[in-house]
């Protein structure tokens, strides 16, 4: 895209679709053209551990070549519109971040997955990969600051609700936390529309409300 003459490509990427508690966050990254990747374990978010993770957003957000914004809509939206439009939503947020503290707008996006509905993502000459987080660099930082921002989030989220430990499992639907909603029922930040009942690997989320 750089040598088509695109100068302000944007990478997209979100964190917390799966999760039954908590926001979906989404970040978008572009790179300087003379950024240079030096780091081979750079890579998908999900196949990092915690440690890499967190060194990677420090080495990110710091960096002046790297510039990036964050969007994020709440449980109780993705409840009202989904959580595909919420996971886009929440993209579009992320690149107005972006703009904002660039001055300028994007002129062309890079966007994990295979289907784009938002209206102003579209409004952009895009481009749909799957599992771009895997294979385009500003995609994949993009994943891992979101992720790295939403688990902050549902760090501060556990002192709040403490008896559910979203500090340990951020809101997926992990065996402790499946005991913990049979146990207390939801709190104010589980997603009513995600339900759940049975083994953690079930992909219908359905959960007896207390």
């Amino acid at each position: 895209m750089w040598k088509k003459g695109f100068k302000r490509v944007v990478g997209l990427d979100e964190a917390g679709r799966g999760p039954l508690a908590g926001p979906v966050v989404a970040a978008a990254v572009t790179l300087n053209t003379k950024y240079k990747i030096t780091d081979a374990k750079i890579r998908d978010s999900k196949k990092l551990t915690v440690k890499q993770r967190e060194h990677f957003f420090k080495v990110f957000i710091s960096q002046r070549s790297v510039q990036w914004g964050v969007g994020r809509v709440s449980e109780k939206l993705i409840d009202k519109i989904n959580i595909k439009n919420a996971a886009e939503l929440a993209m579009e947020k992320a690149l107005l971040n972006l703009e904002k503290k660039m001055s300028k707008n994007a002129d062309f996006l890079i966007i994990d997955g295979n289907h784009l509905s938002n209206p102003k993502l579209k409004s952009i000459k895009y481009k749909l990969i799957v599992k771009a987080d895997e294979k385009v660099f500003s995609c994949t930082a993009a994943g891992i600051i979101a992720k790295v921002w939403r688990d902050m989030i549902m760090q501060g989220l556990h002192l709040k609700y403490p008896k559910y430990r979203f500090d340990k499992h951020k809101g997926y639907p992990t065996k402790f936390h499946i005991k913990t909603l049979q146990k207390y029922g939801e709190c104010a930040i589980h997603r009513n529309s995600f339900q759940y009942h049975g083994s953690p690997k079930t992909k219908a989320h359905q959960i007896k409300k207390k």
